[in-house]
């Protein structure tokens, strides 16, 4: 007997590499720890969490400190979410189609987040998927445009910056989408403590617009937190998706402590953007590699045709573990992602990239 739905049982689940004993620059994670006396005042204040309570299930504590230290709109309301997965599946268990007959769609770009098409299909939801430029993985205004005039989606997913390319699309272009589109636009800021740009002062100009954002880029991410704001009409109907307790006890107290002494998390962020310019740099000069600007902590770069799958196993045999993004998409092929590390990571990195794109 048949019980699972024949798009599930098409899907290759979620793959996770095991990174034992190699330098790890294949999840996009702040590659710094806590200073010692940051982290015995942190392990201070878990010593009078309750474990054995349940957790606030609103976490209104950690909203406080989020909506300070995010500067997040006070007309705006705020759900939290066990990662920004959470927050997508609950977004795509709360929509219907806006418009008769039409399915309830999930609209993106491509190459984008994976987790959008997945969750869309995990919910039973259509997905559509606009291919961004292929000179230089904008976004195709036009395309997209025809899209949602033709899908009507009832979520359109907009990363800012894109993941796996790394740029931003431009300010204007999102408008114009927010202002076509017949369902949400949820502008995903997951990059946002690398790049200047945000959409969060604008929440409230839009009746449609929602920003999503995690704290697992700017250090947290062991902490699984990711956060929504947008129209409080709006957040009170997806939060009705939400698991009771969702966000537990530890990681409401550690994030709470962490947001509050920010600075910390802030140098790091400053840190690998320094580090992004001068990887950038050294992979430009670099024969057999094409690096595309990035604004995000990670840089996608071309290998030579053929190449891609080669360089990856090298640096495996060196130690690296980077991301492998050839044959995800078309627009990626030979493509692979490098995370921003430390210092001693990069130059580890660039040393095996010498000897293995440039030998001899």
């Amino acid at each position: 007997m048949t019980i699972v739905r024949p798009e599930i049982a098409r899907l290759s689940a979620y793959h996770v590499p095991d990174a034992t004993g190699l330098i790890k620059l294949d999840a996009m994670e702040n590659p710094y720890g806590w200073p010692d006396d940051l982290r015995d005042a942190w392990l201070e204040t878990l010593r009078h969490v309750s474990l054995n309570r349940y957790p606030d299930p609103q976490g209104r504590e950690l909203q406080q400190a989020l909506r300070e230290g995010m500067a997040i709109p006070p007309e705006a309301a705020i759900l939290l979410g066990n990662g920004s997965d959470e927050l997508i599946q609950m977004l795509a268990l709360t929509v219907t189609a806006p418009e008769p007959g039409h399915p309830t769609t999930v609209l993106s770009v491509d190459p984008g987040f994976v987790m959008y098409r997945m969750i869309g299909l995990f919910a039973g939801l259509d997905y559509v998927g606009v291919p961004l430029k292929s000179d230089d993985f904008g976004l195709d205004l036009d395309a997209i445009l025809a899209a949602i005039d033709a899908h009507r989606p009832a979520l359109t997913f907009i990363a800012y910056p894109n993941n796996p390319t790394g740029n931003l699309f431009g300010t204007a272009a999102i408008e114009a989408v927010i202002e076509a589109a017949p369902g949400l636009v949820i502008v995903d800021e997951a990059y946002a403590p690398f790049t200047d740009e945000s959409f969060l002062p604008k929440l409230g100009r839009w009746s449609n617009l929602l920003v999503m954002r995690t704290v697992s880029k700017m250090g947290l991410a062991g902490l699984r937190l990711g956060y929504l704001a947008g129209p409080p009409e709006i957040v009170e109907q997806i939060d009705k998706t939400r698991l009771p307790y969702n966000i537990n006890v530890l990681t409401q107290a550690s994030a709470t402590f962490a947001l509050r002494h920010r600075a910390v998390l802030d140098e790091q962020t400053a840190a690998i953007c320094r580090e992004r310019e001068r990887l950038f740099a050294a992979l430009t000069a670099l024969d057999g590699l094409t690096p595309y600007p990035s604004q995000a902590n990670f840089i996608l770069a071309r290998t030579n045709p053929g190449q891609a799958g080669r360089v990856y196993d090298a640096l495996r045999d060196h130690g690296i573990l980077i991301k492998k993004l050839d044959g995800a998409h078309p627009l990626l092929a030979d493509c692979l992602r490098i995370t921003v590390g430390t210092p001693e990571e990069n130059d580890a990195l660039l040393a095996a990239l010498g000897d293995i794109v440039n030998p001899g």
